[in-house]
């Protein structure tokens, strides 16, 4: 896009107790956090800027060696798990502000989305212009609140969420959609204002559910690979 400047950022801490040293554990022979440094690259315009956001000495090591500079690290307050990627994000625009370099948007790319797609990214980044205050990577939600998501009354009894329940059939009722995790395109200006729960224009980039696994847990890490290598096999990745 003609005269934006983005920061690719790609958060990626040394801590995880769901799979340990995930960010570098190499997924399908490559180190996790370099696939999404790779991605960021392929995407990126002149003037742009790919940047890891860690804590890791190890995990900055592996993405200097897929050809991007780790000017800073992220300090041990935001390294925690309960640590917001809001703050993350801020703290990386600042320090980056600090070095003379000021940016429109942001674009997140989480390393734990090894199913997402070249494409994935571009379609989301064409989405964005500066009247939105961020663009999300979605995939089809499996509850539906019109269709098959309950909540209890007053008397402990079951009624369908939304609407009046007569949708008798799922693909009837209005879709609805969830975060993924695999793309983020947020406004700069819409980020100084306050953090994503103040956003009130967002607007959705849809994703295939079966490219939608996020990795948090040893058997989502095999679920991606074995997804990722059949998905290859129908439609070659790009990375």
């Amino acid at each position: 896009m003609k005269n934006v400047k983005t920061l690719w950022l790609i958060p990626a801490r040394g801590g995880s107790k769901g799979i340990p040293g995930k960010n570098i554990k190499p997924f399908l022979g490559r180190p996790l956090v370099c696939r999404a440094v790779d991605q960021a690259l392929e995407c990126a315009a002149v003037g742009d800027v790919v940047f890891v956001s860690t804590d890791s000495e190890e995990i900055a090591k592996a993405a200097e060696s897929s050809g991007i500079q780790i000017p800073f690290m992220r300090p041990d307050i935001l390294a925690s798990d309960t640590a917001s990627s809001y703050s993350v994000i801020m703290h990386a625009l600042s320090e980056f502000e600090k070095r003379g370099l000021e940016f429109d948007r942001v674009v997140l790319l989480q390393p734990t989305s090894p199913l997402r797609r070249i494409d994935d990214i571009r379609k989301a980044s064409a989405l964005w212009s500066k009247d939105a205050d961020m663009v999300v990577s979605v995939c089809e939600a499996k509850t539906n609140p019109y269709y098959n998501a309950f909540e209890t009354d007053s008397e402990g009894m079951l009624h369908i969420s939304k609407g009046d329940g007569h949708f008798t059939r799922r693909q009837d009722a209005p879709k609805v959609w969830e975060y993924n995790g695999a793309v983020y395109v947020m406004t700069v200006s819409s980020l100084r204002k306050g953090d994503f729960s103040s956003f009130s224009r967002i607007l959705p980039s849809p994703m295939p559910s079966l490219r939608s696994v996020d990795l948090d847990t040893p058997d989502d890490w095999i679920i991606a690979e074995t997804l990722f290598s059949r998905l290859n096999d129908i439609t070659p990745d790009n990375p």
